[in-house]
């Protein structure tokens, strides 16, 4: 399935950003989506996943939000109370029936979206 994100950008500390992921496939309801975020010089890391019910990295647990609209094919990702340390590129992945928070189990990624919380 082809994924493609949105939303990304440069925001204060403290403040608010949506990404979005868009999906190509006609059965987007049978995909298990999840967010994860590459730092430079840092390995990517799980965000947040979604299938029947969310799941979240205690990092970002309270602040970001996920969610998903399958009329729309879309996968959201609500992020408040922005830290320095979220900065980072923002990955979607989707992988069959089943979320989970490993990297190697996801087999299609979007190119990824850039976001910069500024101090």
């Amino acid at each position: 399935v082809r994924l493609v994100e949105s939303g990304g950008g440069l925001v204060q500390a403290g403040g608010s950003l949506r990404l979005s992921c868009t999906a190509s496939s006609r059965t987007f309801g049978i995909y298990a989506m999840a967010w994860f975020r590459q730092a430079p010089g840092k390995e990517r890391e799980f965000v947040s996943a979604i299938d029947r019910r969310g799941y979240y990295a205690d990092s970002v647990k309270g602040r970001f939000a996920i969610s998903r609209d399958n009329a729309k094919n879309t996968v959201y990702l609500q992020m408040d109370s922005v830290k320095v340390e979220d900065t980072a590129v923002y990955y979607c992945a989707a992988r069959l029936y089943t979320a989970t928070m490993k990297t190697s189990e996801y087999g299609d990624w979007g190119q990824g979206t850039q976001v910069t919380v500024s101090s």
